[in-house]
């Protein structure tokens, strides 16, 4: 049981908790020390062991959980949506090379019956994947899709994921914050709280990706999870896994809840978790979630 739940991402298979806390914990401390609370900061990571624990997943998408390859796709339908939203999201961006893909491309590539290999062929030339080189964007671009894919679409992987989170959730649970796919995972398992979890961070959230992710969520139709006090979403304006912002329009009950307008900058590394957890708007929001000893109170 943990005061923060902490909610990863895609990719993180041949990790742990372990290691991921030891990544995640010194940003998050940061941020909430940028935000102006010294002690909080302390508490959870300076003064030892804090009060915050990673839900791992990463393992249930390991090669050996699975028949094949783990660079193989599963859905390919709804894995060539996804890449299409993607391609999309980086020409909003202003990506060039984007603009010209999707310019050049039918339109019929860019919907739900899009084929994946031109589509990715689109994706490995454009921002952030370009600097990786062609084969390694590759692979990190079909490992994203797979993973994101067999989330929605396997109710076996789907439900040992919230097992993982719904482990370490107790009466002392106040702050739950999801990155990435975790985003996805860490709303879901809001809905499922039978009491008031006092705030939800979601970071780099696909949540926004209409036709791919949001149209899959549980349950149905997506609205702000009952039980949540406060949702604060950030995003880079150029990561492309955060398709939209801001969220309040697609999240009924998100009126005094739901804070989506928040937009950071990451720099070279858009969607990197660590460097959304250093921002001021997570820190503060995490330092002031409930009540801590010595700490701030709502």
């Amino acid at each position: 049981m943990a005061r923060i739940v902490l909610v990863h991402g895609i990719a993180q298979e041949q990790k742990s908790a372990d290691t991921l806390e030891a990544e995640w914990l010194p940003s998050l401390a940061g941020g909430v020390r940028t935000a102006g609370y010294p002690e909080v900061a302390d508490r959870l990571w300076r003064d030892g062991p804090g009060d915050a624990r990673m839900a791992f997943y990463g393992d249930v998408f390991a090669k050996t959980d699975q028949q094949g390859s783990a660079d193989e796709l599963d859905d390919e339908e709804l894995a060539a949506a996804l890449a299409a939203e993607w391609l999309a999201r980086a020409a909003e961006a202003g990506d060039v090379l984007a603009q010209r893909e999707l310019a050049g491309q039918p339109g019929e590539q860019q919907g739900v019956r899009a084929a994946v290999r031109p589509v990715l062929n689109a994706l490995v030339r454009v921002k952030p994947f370009a600097r990786f080189g062609v084969a390694f964007a590759e692979r990190v671009i079909v490992r994203a899709l797979r993973q994101v894919t067999l989330y929605l679409t396997d109710d076996g992987i789907r439900e040992r994921a919230q097992a993982r989170v719904a482990a370490l959730i107790g009466p002392e649970t106040e702050v739950i914050i999801g990155h990435s796919l975790g985003s996805v995972v860490a709303y879901e398992a809001a809905h499922r709280l039978d009491r008031p979890l006092p705030l939800l961070v979601t970071l780099g959230s696909p949540l926004g990706l209409r036709t791919v992710v949001y149209e899959r969520t549980r349950p149905q139709p997506p609205r702000v999870p009952g039980n949540v006090r406060r949702w604060v979403n950030l995003a880079d304006r150029d990561d492309l896994v955060a398709a939209r912002p801001d969220l309040t329009a697609l999240f009924p009950g998100a009126d005094g809840v739901l804070e989506s307008g928040y937009t950071v900058d990451n720099g070279a590394k858009p969607h990197e978790a660590t460097f959304y957890l250093t921002k001021a708007p997570v820190g503060a929001a995490v330092a002031t979630a409930g009540s801590q000893p010595g700490g701030p109170k709502t």
